[in-house]
């Protein structure tokens, strides 16, 4: 049996989660759960879609693979203790450690991203240096040792089927693709900020904007940015310190 956490959070980003559930799901042998402080209703970002958390945080120690989604809540569950101390002793034990979106910035606030290559939505990608992370803006799926971030949203899919093909093998991954008919054409070629005219690229921002501006995903925002910035000059002082006792 291989057990799945999917880590869901209240202000997920719903794509983030159930594109890799979908995928995951069909592996032989697989037990998906959606795991959070209490099992009970969890509420999307858009304040509609709702799914349940299948399990408590404290039932799930040990999970052979953990996926974290995104979403615009990510700065106040970036801050929150008892999420970061599980992840960090599930990723102990875990064979894999993944996140799709702006979950990567979860992982770095946990500690598990510094000095590893990563990647995040494309918004929250810059915000991954603050944590010792070493930032990656053009690929889709960052694979470091144990470590899978993937980037915005729809990348999701494509990390879950890369990982359906470790745990799995090809064969039973390009089956998962082919039974969820995943053969993307989309009709426009604006999915990377790369293609995406200035025009677009702002149209998208506001779009994303909408949900961060909520008061407590801004309040949490500048928290997050603040212990950041007082982590860099505790460590700074650290090593002059550090400098001072060794001349």
């Amino acid at each position: 049996m291989t057990q799945i956490a999917i880590v869901a959070y209240p202000g997920f980003t719903a794509l983030d989660m159930i594109g890799p559930y979908e995928v995951l799901r069909n592996l032989p042998g697989a037990e998906v759960r959606f795991v959070w402080h209490d099992a009970g209703p969890i509420t999307a970002d858009s304040g509609v879609l709702v799914i349940g958390a299948t399990h408590a945080l404290a039932e799930t120690p040990s999970p052979d693979v953990i996926l974290v989604p995104g979403g615009p809540s990510t700065p106040v569950h970036a801050r929150d203790e008892a999420l970061l101390g599980w992840l960090r002793r599930a990723h102990d034990t875990a064979s894999w450690t993944t996140s799709v979106c702006s979950g990567s910035v979860i992982l770095a606030a946990a500690g598990l991203l510094e000095g590893r290559r990563a990647t995040s939505h494309w918004l929250t990608v810059p915000a991954l240096k603050a944590f010792g992370a070493v930032p990656v803006a053009d690929e889709r799926i960052v694979h470091q040792d144990d470590i899978v971030t993937s980037a915005g949203v729809s990348a999701g899919l494509d990390l879950a089927l890369w990982l359906a093909a470790q745990i799995g093998g090809e064969s039973r991954a390009k089956a998962i693709q082919l039974a969820l008919e995943y053969d993307p054409q989309p009709p426009f070629d604006s999915g990377h900020t790369s293609k995406a005219s200035a025009t677009t690229k702002a149209a998208a921002t506001a779009l994303l904007s909408r949900d961060s501006v909520k008061p407590a995903n801004v309040k949490a925002t500048t928290l997050l940015a603040w212990e950041q910035a007082l982590r860099k000059v505790r460590s700074r002082r650290r090593g002059r310190a550090v400098a001072s006792g060794m001349a």
